[in-house]
């Protein structure tokens, strides 16, 4: 593409703007949005969407927001969408971020102010070799940043406003989507596809700059509930079945030098329990199941069960429940039926100067469940690093790269149409 020069102190401004609004989404809730304030930042996304001229921005009931750019070419191009969620992790807090930008980095340790404590290293951080001479945006010490994914929000909002100020670049009906509740897996629970009215898409919510991915795990939830025996903790001898202690058990006799996210990488799945609640009556443990193949999926759904009920032997007066349930699957098998959103996503990184790096995911995105929705959807990459604690970071020239890489996007569809 042409040398068009990207504006890095509006990128900054909109990131560390956009971080500053606390839209950290809630597990246990049941509404949708499952926080309201989620909606505050949706709402400043529609009015600076609105005041670029894409007037058909909107936020809808369930916390969704819609916008499209209207093409500007005589071809028939595919409509393309852009994606990134609002929300931030339940895992750290999201309130009151004091973003920092640490200026022309020089590889030394990034001490952030107000917990001395949290450091960010390069030899913790080996991405930050590639950051020299860049600025490394952090977070305070006490938050997360943010970054995921409010650098996908910042770049498809500086990439859009770009396009809608250059007319002279060609391309396609742009479609927006920004979600809620990404990060409790709900991204797309609300989503109006029909309204949307992408054929394709790319979420903006990876890792390393040049990054693409088109495979992520297959998931599922599991719920565990065990009925325990109940007792006067002063004469519960041999009456006393304990659902807490059973839990422990369980939870305990399950591998631990494999199929735990401790022990495994590249493609090895796991079992992994990530909440537990209740008391000697009745307790419940909440597990998450990860694999990049199905049937290897479905084996680990086995093996969580048939752990359940070898130490459930050893307590028969005590009963168990079990539910698993399906949350998204790997969407390389849609994404290998459509080879063009690849290809041109690999030669839009390559036009920014960089080496596409394809790649799995081990975690998901929107885009999992968007293919299987029939949306294909690869994922690209935002810079962020270190997500979901407190030394989250991106470098705002990785952010400048994706922002590049979106406008190349949407050239491309419309040159190869």
């Amino acid at each position: 593409m042409p040398n068009y020069q990207f504006q890095t102190d509006s990128l900054a401004f909109r990131f560390t703007k956009y971080v500053q609004i606390d839209t950290q989404s809630d597990p246990r809730s049941t509404s949708s949005p499952s926080t309201e304030k989620q909606k505050n930042l949706a709402r400043v996304l529609v009015e600076e969407l609105q005041s670029m001229g894409i007037h058909d921005a909107e936020l809808d009931e369930f916390g969704y927001v819609y916008a499209s750019i209207p093409a500007n070419t005589d071809k028939q191009v595919s409509v393309i969408c852009f994606c990134s969620h609002m929300d931030t992790s339940p895992d750290c807090s999201g309130l009151e971020v004091k973003p920092i930008i640490h200026r022309n980095y020089q590889g030394q340790d990034l001490v952030l102010p107000d917990d001395p404590a949290v450091v960010l290293k390069m030899v913790e951080h080996p991405d930050l070799k590639n950051q020299i001479g860049n600025d490394i945006i952090t977070a305070s010490g006490t938050t997360l940043l943010g970054a995921d994914n409010k650098a996908g929000l910042a770049e498809i909002m500086e990439a859009a406003a770009f396009l809608m100020s250059h007319p002279e670049i060609k391309h396609g009906e742009i479609k927006i989507l920004f979600t809620p509740d990404e990060e409790i897996g709900r991204g797309v629970d609300n989503v109006n596809l029909e309204k949307l009215g992408a054929q394709y898409a790319y979420t903006v919510d990876g890792e390393t700059c040049g990054s693409i991915e088109d495979e992520t795990f297959s998931a599922d939830a599991a719920m565990l509930t065990i009925h325990g025996v109940s007792a006067h903790p002063g004469f519960a001898k041999g009456k006393m079945q304990s659902a807490i202690k059973i839990a422990a058990e369980i939870i305990a006799a399950l591998p631990k030098d494999r199929l735990s996210p401790e022990s495994t990488s590249l493609k090895e799945g796991f079992i992994h329990p990530v909440d537990i609640a209740g008391n000697v009556e009745e307790t419940m443990v909440e597990f998450i199941l990860r694999d990049f193949d199905d049937d290897k999926l479905a084996e680990h759904g086995k093996t969580l069960e048939s752990t359940i009920k070898e130490v459930m032997q050893q307590y028969p007066e005590a009963s168990y429940n079990l539910t698993i349930s399906a949350q998204y699957r790997n969407m390389k098998k849609v994404l290998d039926q459509h080879p063009q959103v690849m290809e041109y996503g690999v030669l839009a990184i390559e036009r920014a100067g960089l080496k596409p790096i394809r790649q799995s995911i081990r975690g998901g995105t929107d885009g999992s469940r968007l293919s299987l929705m029939g949306l294909p959807c690869p994922n690209i990459f935002a810079g962020e690093h270190a997500f979901h604690g407190k030394q989250e970071w991106v470098s705002l020239q990785d952010m400048e790269k994706a922002v590049q890489t979106i406008v190349n996007i949407a050239m491309i569809w419309e040159e190869k149409a």
